[in-house]
């Protein structure tokens, strides 16, 4: 009698549907392996494409679940099997929780984004939280009462170029702002020179169009519009902050990641996500650069916003 049956009808469960529910076990962590590799073959139908890719970080759920069910099967074959997509997922996310190779120490320029949220209660004890942090630049969307938060911001903040629903408070002068198109029709984005101790540094505060299941032609529009004004932006030192309501995974977000560098990638740890607040399991706000070097990024907490606030310093 092999090791196989003996374990099979000690769990009083007969081998044949056993050894079936083993198979189930394989075929599952096979088939996790190949979403996880190959999820930009999906196709990008009415947005499903885009869903997938923007969950594939917490396909990793899958890998403790499949394990335990295996354990829980005794059956060693598959608990062989679940160690491909956990090696598929180490390889394609396992960086992200490495501690950063990036030093808080020599910033110069510390930025923060947040949404705020549209029927925000009390917007200026968020913006508040949000100063606490100690930014110097602090970039808001969804900003219903300028003037509640200025209560709270404009002593620390003096400058401010605002846009319709979104603004840019810097501790350090504005010499020129205008509004962005990204194709929804009115300027929900602006574009500010900040005159920064060490020189002229370029701020877009965005907030692009957004993302529901099904319905993303007009978010991957504002996406494509982004990048194209960024790439015919001379400024030499950049930075994007905003709810650009796509995640990083997502293969809409690449026009913007072949131009600009990540600073939670890059500075930060984990997948830095930040919607919904009460528990994120996406990232929707962005803190993108070129011309500065990342030293830290994270993400904070703030009252009364159901997204979580992006943060990140730079060297200049």
């Amino acid at each position: 009698m092999t090791e196989q049956m003996v374990d099979e009808r000690a769990a009083g469960e007969p081998a044949g549907s056993r050894g079936r529910r083993g198979l189930v076990l394989v075929a599952c962590a096979m088939l996790l392996a190949l979403l996880l590799v190959g999820h930009r073959a999906v196709p990008n139908v009415n947005g499903l494409g885009s869903l997938v890719d923007s969950a594939t970080p917490l396909l990793g759920l899958g890998v403790p679940l499949l394990a335990l069910a295996a354990l829980l099967r005794r059956s060693r074959r598959a608990l062989l099997a679940v160690l491909l997509p956990a090696v598929v997922w180490a390889g394609l996310y396992g960086r992200a929780w490495l501690p950063p190779t990036a030093g808080a120490d020599g910033a110069a320029v510390r930025v923060a984004s947040q949404n705020l949220r549209a029927g925000n209660p009390d917007p200026a004890a968020t913006a508040g939280a949000l100063a606490g942090a100690a930014p110097d630049l602090i970039g808001l969307q969804e900003v219903a009462d300028g003037e509640r938060v200025a209560s709270v911001l404009a002593e620390r903040y003096p400058h401010r170029a605002a846009v319709s629903t979104v603004a840019l408070w810097s501790r350090w002068p504005i010499r020129e702002a205008h509004g962005v198109d990204t194709g929804l029709g009115w300027d929900r984005a602006l574009r500010a020179v900040v005159a920064a101790p060490q020189g002229d540094l370029v701020v877009y505060v965005v907030h692009l169009g957004s993302a529901r299941a099904g319905h993303t032609a007009t978010r991957d529009e504002t996406v494509a519009a982004l990048a194209a004004t960024v790439r015919a932006d001379p400024a030499d030192r950049l930075v994007v902050l905003g709810d650009l309501n796509t995640a990083t995974t997502d293969r809409v977000f690449d026009p913007l990641t072949r131009l600009l560098g990540d600073a939670q990638a890059e500075a930060g740890q984990g997948f830095g996500f930040t919607w919904p607040a009460e528990l994120p399991v996406t990232r929707p706000d962005h803190v993108l650069y070129r011309g500065l070097t990342p030293t830290t990024a994270g993400v904070v907490r703030t009252p009364d916003s159901d997204h979580r606030a992006v943060t990140a310093g730079f060297r200049w």
